[in-house]
């Protein structure tokens, strides 16, 4: 169904628009069936984009928009690429506004007093279009970005992102072609909008077109936009060549958001800090937080590691990791930042199936014990419940996804990739060669990261990663 509000069109919009949630991530909750499910709204503001019929507005900021003046007017709404009517009702003195608020190839038609008078196909060519990202949020924008470079290509319109200024600076080096905005902000004529994230409660088919728990956090936007559900890595540049730090190092991120984010195996943590200083790293953990929890959940930077945790500039954190041997984290935006910077992840992660980030030959995962609660239609993840474990919460089974992860499985995960990558941390520093899975751009932009053979390595050679291969190549070309 479409939803039609009558009224004044300046009631119209107030009345359609409740007030709009922080962010993207409307706080889920566990509530019965029967109990009424709130979906978040987006004040779009009003309809500005004339027609060729006096007191008719049209835009596509927010779903398809109309205004409708007084009068026997009839309103169509067409999907065209799946030949479906959406709407189809008369309208007076109202502001009539499709329920679906992605990307939808609409077809709009305006009959009055029986007879046709107006029709307008989405045309995004040469049209200003926004795509706003919510504020607040790290591995979430570095997971949904890379498809605003795609929208453009495809449409060839002047794509407008709207996110907060330091991310913005990490990604305008690589994409000269977007334009940048500050949040709450809006293009001159903007045309269209199109709302970034995965919402709350999941079964929200308004803002998105499937249930992110069953497509993963990155490939729900291809959904939203009407794109090619491909995995596209975002690309980050230093701002620097020269490596400040002489020894080999590998960088750690152990802090979340969620204590099911987090390994939970208490000695994990120690035992791989000791392990990589034996074989001859530097550890560096660059988390915000040094200490971090809420409740009886508190949570350390591992004993052993290196201290450059704070609130350091995002570039800071980017330039440190181009130079890394390679990352190990969580689930959790500092992995999405290393797979950005182009570095092999390994990620460790119970709580969520590898479906749900990126793709990493190096994703350690105990399948013999309870795992993937986020990634289970039949789950609702609840913000404010820091402890959140939904099956085994408060008994003895609690965030068993991560405690039974030990360190020698990611010990394993860590050898396997030294062997594919060719790394020595004893190795004499050179000058780097070519990064099998990063684009040729950022490889070009990170010297002295690492020292490779010319032989490739073995983790390149399975189909994902030459699918990245291909995908990084296709960027530089298009740069």
């Amino acid at each position: 169904m479409e939803a039609k509000v009558p009224a004044k069109v300046e009631e119209a919009v107030a009345q359609n628009e409740r007030p709009v949630l922080a962010g993207t991530k409307a706080q889920g909750t566990a509530a019965s069936a029967s109990a009424e499910k709130h979906y978040v709204q987006f004040d779009a503001g009003p309809v500005v984009l004339e027609t060729a019929v006096p007191g008719v507005k049209l835009d596509f900021n927010y779903g398809v928009r109309m205004t409708i003046p007084e009068g026997h007017y009839h309103v169509r709404f067409i999907d065209k690429d799946t030949s479906t009517i959406l709407y189809d009702a008369d309208a007076s003195n109202c502001l009539v506004t499709s329920t679906k608020k992605y990307y939808i190839n609409f077809r709009v038609e305006l009959y009055k007093d029986g007879r046709f008078i107006f029709a307008h196909d989405l045309d995004l060519k040469g049209r200003n279009v926004h795509i706003k990202y919510p504020v607040g949020t790290l591995g979430d924008i570095m997971a949904w970005f890379p498809y605003a470079r795609e929208f453009q290509k495809k449409h060839g319109c002047q794509v407008y992102c709207s996110m907060s200024e330091e991310l913005a600076g990490l990604f305008q080096p690589a994409y000269p072609e977007l334009k940048f905005i500050k949040p709450n902000t809006t293009p001159p004529d903007c045309y269209a909008t199109y709302y970034m994230g995965i919402f709350f409660p999941a079964t929200d088919r308004f803002h998105q077109p499937v249930d992110f728990r069953i497509v993963g956090l990155q490939l729900n936007i291809p959904f939203i936009l009407g794109l090619d559900v491909v995995e596209r890595r975002p690309v980050l540049l230093p701002s620097k060549e020269e490596r400040e730090i002489k020894e080999p190092y590998v960088c750690i991120a152990t802090q979340a958001t969620s204590q099911a984010k987090y390994w939970n195996n208490p000695a994990g943590w120690i035992e791989i800090v000791d392990y990589l200083k034996s074989l001859g790293y530097r550890v560096l953990c660059i988390d915000k937080e040094k200490c971090h929890g809420i409740g009886r959940h508190w949570n350390t930077i591992p004993y052993g590691a290196e201290d450059f945790t704070g609130s350091r500039p995002l570039q800071e954190r980017v330039d440190m990791l181009a130079h890394a041997d390679f990352f190990i984290g969580l689930s959790s935006g500092l992995s999405w930042l290393a797979w950005g910077v182009g570095i092999p992840v390994v990620m460790i992660s119970g709580f969520t199936l590898p479906l749900n980030e990126f793709h990493t030959p190096y994703r350690v995962i105990n399948y013999h014990v309870c795992n993937g609660c986020w990634t289970d239609s039949s789950e609702e993840f609840v913000h404010a419940d820091f402890a959140w474990c939904p099956r085994h919460e408060n008994t003895p089974r609690e965030f068993e996804c991560t405690r039974f992860i030990s360190a020698g499985q990611v010990e394993q995960t860590i050898n396997r990739l030294m062997q594919d990558w060719h790394l020595d941390p004893h190795r004499k520093q050179a000058a780097p060669e070519a990064d099998p899975i990063g684009s040729a751009g950022a490889a070009a932009a990170k010297p002295g990261a690492r020292k490779k053979t010319t032989k490739k390595p073995a983790a390149a050679k399975n189909a994902e990663d030459k699918e990245i291969k291909q995908q990084a190549k296709g960027v530089d070309e298009d740069e």
